[in-house]
């Protein structure tokens, strides 16, 4: 059992996409052994070569020496399947936001992870209690909610479902501040408190788009400047996936009841074409004629 954060040196990512890739840099730059997961050997290869493209480019601008970069590089190892996590010290599951998959998953990590580890979930709107109801350790299931780009967001939403220890908490906090982390904490309720507030204002760029009333520059504009926004609403559903924000909001709509949380059919129909955003070239903008 791993009861302290000084029995935490391996940390054991599942999912190798964009978020999982970023939470295992984070972890290696961290100084933690990360085992970085995909259901194939491919795509757990792929995982941490994206991981040496974005080092490869701190190196480029001399934000981050070269040796540095291959003693982060040489702290992650691509293993397959949640079997592959079985010596972590502390697992974090990042796969698509999906409640079958996430139950799934959480089903095999439960079997691989040794007694008493902690499995967290990077899920960004799915109920804790939940996902850790289909564990025989539910008192050590937590929700872990990392932002989006995960290297560059300082920010962990860290959920505690009906079931979650005081210790399992507690430990999941100091493991976030160590990896230089600020946290916040949220009640498991559908959207937990960033996408809560940060869905509906997607929804209604949406919205606005599909209605016509600007361009999606003009409503980006708006928002950064108006509301002083660093990114405004479009692009950054762009950076999420758009297919990601539309299971955010179908989960709000569905579980609250509420009709501020509807999707735009402007959004649905841009993930049915396969427009996902930055990951797919195209979301709201068209990346492919960008340099």
């Amino acid at each position: 059992m791993s009861d302290t954060l000084e029995n935490i040196t391996t940390i054991g990512v599942l999912g190798a996409g964009q978020m999982g890739a970023g939470i295992a840099q984070v972890a290696a730059q961290g100084g933690f052994t990360v085992l970085l997961a995909d259901v194939s050997q491919a795509r757990a290869d792929a995982g941490k070569a994206g991981i040496a493209k974005q080092l490869g480019r701190l190196v480029e601008k001399g934000k981050l020496a070269a040796e540095a970069r291959d003693a982060i590089l040489g702290r992650i190892t691509a293993v397959v399947g949640a079997a592959g996590l079985a010596p972590g010290d502390f697992l974090v599951e990042a796969a698509t936001e999906n409640i079958e998959l996430k139950k799934q998953l959480f089903v095999e990590l439960d079997r691989a992870a040794r007694p008493g580890v902690i499995l967290a979930t990077n899920t960004s709107s799915i109920s804790i209690t939940l996902i850790a109801a289909v564990t025989g350790r539910p008192e050590r299931v937590v929700g872990m909610h990392f932002m989006n780009p995960v290297p560059v967001m300082k920010l962990v939403e860290i959920i505690r479902g009906l079931q979650t220890a005081d210790d399992t908490y507690q430990l999941t906090l100091a493991l976030a501040h160590k990896l230089g982390k600020t946290t916040i904490t949220s009640k498991d309720c559908p959207g937990f408190l960033v996408n809560r507030i940060l869905i509906p204002l997607i929804n209604e760029a949406g919205f606005a788009l599909q209605e016509g009333l600007g361009s999606a520059e003009d409503i980006d504009t708006g928002a950064k400047l108006g509301l002083n926004h660093p990114m405004g609403p479009l692009e950054l559903a762009d950076l999420i996936g758009l297919d990601t924000c539309l299971a955010i909001a179908d989960v709000l709509h569905r579980e609250l009841g509420d009709d501020k949380y509807r999707a735009p059919n402007i959004l649905r129909m841009h993930v049915a074409a396969g427009w996902h955003g930055r990951k797919t070239g195209r979301g709201f903008y068209n990346y492919a004629s960008k340099p």
